[in-house]
C-alpha cells in the first residue's frame, strides 16, 4: 500500500459521553484489514483451566493505552497516547493524548463508566493518582493535575514539576512506568535512545540531574529527585515483591533485573556516566527467551523458530507484574509475568535467592494467542485479583517502521473464576484505624493503598494520634515478613522512624528506631533499616559501627548487598570501616554482584586514599576488587565522568 493511499485512512475517534471533543486521528498502519475484533480477539486466547478472560473495554471506548493505574475505588486510570512518533511521519502537533477514567460497577468484568479526566496531553506514558490529585510522564514533563474535590476535574491547568526529560527523538525508549513504591516515593523508568538533563522548572543545566537507560524516583512531599539504578535497554516495566525488591522488565540483552540502589547494568550500547567502573551486572534470568545459539536476538521479529517458540517467544518484553492478588492460585502467587510481543503470550519466571541476589528462572508461559494485533504493553492486578492487560494492538512494534493504527486498543481482563465482589467502599473514606488493618489484607492492592493514604494524611496533619502506635504494635506483633513490612513501611512515610542514639530525631510520639532494627532477626528488615538509614544520611558513629559489624558478621547475603550498596552514601572518609570488613567476606568472593556493588561503593574513594585502597586490596577475598583497585591505582588521572553516546 502506498503512503499516499493510507494516508487516506482517517478515523474519527468516537466518544461514548458527550464530555469528549471528537478530534480526528489518522491511521498510518500499512495494512489491507484492520484489528481483530475484540470479542474474536478473546477466542484467540488461550489460559490455564480454570482461568476466563473477558474485554473489559475495547475502541472506539479506549484507544492506544499506553499506562494504568488505580485509583482508591479501584477504577481504571489509562494513559492513552495517540502522539506515538513514527519513524518516517510525525503527527505528534496534530494529535494529544487523554487520560481516561474506566469502572465496572457490577463486577461483570466489562467497564460500564467512563470518563476523560483530560484530553490536551502530548507524548503521554504513564499516570498515577495519589496525593489530591494525578500525575503523568509527558515528555519533557512531569506532570501534575490537582484535583483535591475528587470530583475527577482538574483544579487547574497541569503543573510542571520536573521538567527537562528528552522527548525530541525518542519513541520506545521515552521516560515512562510511574508507579508508588513501598518506600512512599513514586518511581518511573528511563530508556536508553537519549539523555534527559532532569529538574525543577528554572535550574540551570550544570544542576540537572543526567540520566537515560535506568530507574529513578521522586519523592512527593519533599519532592526529591534521584537516579536509582542505571542500565538496561529500553525498560517498560517494574514491580516489587512481598517484601519490597525491586525488579525491571527489559528487552534484547536479558529480559529480568533485579534492581538495587546503586547499581550499574549492562547497557545495549553506550557507556555509564563513571569511566571508571569498569564492569557491570548482568541480569537476573539464567535464561533468555529465543535461542541464543543459532539466533540473533533480533531474527524472530521475522519469523518465530520453533527453538525460540520454545524457549519463550523472543526478546521483545512490555509491562510486568509480580502477582501478589488473591484470585489466582497460589502457585503463581509471587512469580513474576511479563508480555512477550514477538511470541504473543505471558513469560512467567519465578524467583529464587542466589548468592546476595536472586535468580529468575524461567516457568511455563502463562497464556497465549494467535492474535496477529496482539501487542499488549502493561499488566496489573486490582482490588479483587484479577488482572487487566493492556493491547495496545497493532501489527508493528515499537520501532513503528509501518506506521500506527491508533484507532485501536483493548483491555483484557483475567481472573481465576469468578472473582469475590470487592468491598464497594472508596478507601479514602476510611478511618485510619481501618486503613492499618487493611495493611494485612491477603490482596497486595489494599496494603499499597492503604498505606500511601496513610503517608497522605500524615503530609496533610489530618492522621489521627493513636495511628503510630497502632502501625507499631502491628510491626512487633507480625508473625510474617510481609505484614511486618507493610506496618514499618508505614510507620516510615508517615515520619514514625528515628535513630535512637541522635538527639535531634528525638520524638515524645510512638517511633521505630533504626538503629535498632539493624539487629532484628528478619534480614528484609535489616535491609530496610539500612535503605533508610542511607537515604536520610544518617551514618553516627554509632549507626556507622553497627553497619561495620554487620558487614563483618551478618549471615544474610541479601543484608550484605544492602550494606554494598549503602557504601556512596557513607561520607568517603567512613566508608572504609564497612566496605574493608565487607570485601573480606569469604563466601561472597565469587559473587559477582556483591564485588560489583562494593567496588561502584569504593570506586571514588580509592582514588582520593590509595593507600587505604591498597590495604583493602590485601585484604579481600575478592579477586575482581583486587584486579579493579590495582587497575585504579595505576591509571593516569582523568575525569570519572562521561556522557554515554549512542
Amino acid at each position: 500500500m502506498s503512503i499516499s493511499r493510507f494516508l487516506l485512512l482517517l478515523c474519527i475517534a468516537v466518544s461514548v459521553s458527550g464530555e469528549d471533543k471528537p478530534a480526528v486521528v489518522i491511521n498510518t498502519q500499512e495494512t489491507e484489514t484492520g484489528p481483530t475484533n475484540a470479542t474474536e480477539a478473546l477466542k484467540l486466547m488461550t489460559l490455564p483451566a480454570g482461568f476466563r478472560a473477558t474485554v473489559f473495554a475495547a475502541e472506539p471506548n479506549i484507544e492506544q493505552p499506553i499506562g494504568m493505574a488505580f485509583d482508591d475505588r479501584g477504577r481504571l486510570w489509562i494513559a492513552e497516547c495517540h502522539t506515538y512518533a513514527e519513524s518516517r511521519i510525525n503527527f505528534q502537533t496534530n494529535l494529544f493524548d487523554r487520560i481516561v477514567i474506566l469502572e465496572d460497577t457490577n463486577g461483570d468484568g466489562k467497564f460500564d463508566k467512563r470518563k476523560v479526566f483530560f484530553d490536551k496531553a502530548q507524548k503521554l506514558t504513564s499516570v498515577a493518582v495519589g496525593f489530591g490529585g494525578v500525575w503523568a510522564l509527558a515528555a519533557p514533563n512531569l506532570l501534575f493535575f490537582p484535583d483535591r474535590d475528587g470530583d475527577d476535574v482538574p483544579d487547574g491547568p497541569p503543573q510542571v514539576i520536573l521538567d527537562g526529560w528528552d522527548g525530541h527523538k525518542v519513541r520506545h525508549n521515552i521516560v515512562n512506568g510511574l508507579k508508588w513504591g513501598p518506600d512512599g516515593w513514586l518511581y518511573g523508568r528511563h530508556g536508553i535512545l537519549a539523555t534527559s538533563a532532569v529538574g525543577k522548572p528554572g535550574t540551570p543545566d550544570e544542576q540537572r540531574t543526567k540520566l537515560n537507560c535506568g530507574v529513578w524516583r521522586f519523592h512527593p512531599t519533599r519532592h526529591t529527585f534521584e537516579v536509582v539504578a542505571q542500565g538496561t535497554t529500553n525498560p517498560w516495566g517494574h514491580d516489587w515483591d512481598a517484601t519490597g525488591q525491586l525488579f525491571l522488565i527489559n528487552t534484547v540483552i536479558g529480559h529480568l533485573w533485579h534492581i538495587v540502589p546503586g547499581a550499574l547494568y549492562r547497557r545495549m550500547y553506550g557507556e555509564h556516566f563513571n569511566a571508571n567502573h569498569y564492569e557491570v551486572i548482568e541480569q537476573t534470568a539464567d535464561h533468555f527467551h529465543w535461542d541464543t545459539g543459532g539466533e540473533k536476538w533480533n531474527d524472530n521479529k521475522r519469523k518465530l523458530t520453533p527453538t525460540t517458540d520454545l524457549a519463550g517467544g523472543g526478546h521483545a518484553h512490555s509491562g510486568m507484574m509480580i502477582y501478589l492478588g488473591d484470585n489466582w492460585p497460589a502457585a503463581q502467587h509471587g512469580s513474576v509475568f511479563t508480555v512477550n510481543l514477538h511470541g504473543r503470550r505471558l513469560n512467567s519466571d519465578r524467583l529464587e535467592r542466589r548468592g546476595t541476589s536472586f535468580v529468575g528462572k524461567h516457568g511455563p508461559d502463562f497464556a497465549r494467542t494467535t492474535d496477529p494485533w496482539f501487542r499488549a504493553v502493561e499488566l496489573d492486578y486490582g482490588n479483587d485479583g484479577g488482572v487487566y492487560m493492556l493491547d495496545w494492538s497493532d501489527i508493528g512494534e515499537c520501532h513503528e517502521n509501518d506506521g500506527v493504527h491508533r484507532t485501536s486498543g483493548r483491555i483484557y481482563k483475567i481472573t481465576n473464576g469468578q472473582p469475590k465482589s470487592p468491598a464497594s467502599t472508596d478507601l479514602a473514606k476510611l478511618t485510619d484505624t481501618e486503613l492499618v488493618k487493611l495493611l494485612t489484607h491477603p490482596n497486595e492492592w489494599y496494603p499499597r493503598h492503604a498505606q500511601r493514604l496513610l503517608q497522605e494524611r500524615a503530609a496533610t496533619r489530618t492522621l489521627a494520634v493513636p495511628t503510630r502506635s497502632a502501625l507499631l504494635k502491628l510491626f512487633e506483633q507480625s508473625k510474617t515478613d510481609p505484614h511486618r513490612l507493610r506496618a514499618l513501611w508505614s510507620m516510615r512515610v508517615i515520619g514514625g522512624t528515628t535513630v535512637s542514639r541522635d538527639p535531634s530525631t528525638k520524638t515524645s510520639l510512638p517511633s521505630l528506631a533504626l538503629d535498632a532494627l539493624l539487629q532484628h532477626s528478619s534480614e528484609h528488615v535489616r535491609w530496610w533499616a539500612i535503605q533508610f538509614l542511607a537515604e536520610d544520611n544518617a551514618f553516627t558513629p554509632a549507626v556507622l559501627a553497627q553497619l561495620a559489624k554487620m558487614a563483618k558478621s551478618d549471615s544474610s547475603g541479601l543484608v550484605r548487598l544492602a550494606l554494598a550498596s549503602a557504601l556512596p552514601k557513607i561520607p568517603m572518609a567512613d566508608r572504609w570501616t564497612v566496605a574493608e570488613p565487607l570485601a573480606a567476606r569469604a563466601e561472597d568472593a565469587e559473587d559477582r554482584t556483591q564485588s560489583l556493588m562494593i567496588w561502584y561503593g569504593i570506586e571514588s574513594a580509592v582514588g582520593a586514599d590509595t593507600k587505604r585502597g591498597l590495604k583493602l586490596a590485601a585484604g579481600t577475598k575478592s579477586a575482581l576488587l583486587r584486579q579493579f583497585i590495582a587497575r585504579r591505582v595505576t591509571a593516569p588521572a582523568t575525569t570519572t565522568s562521561v556522557v554515554p553516546t549512542k
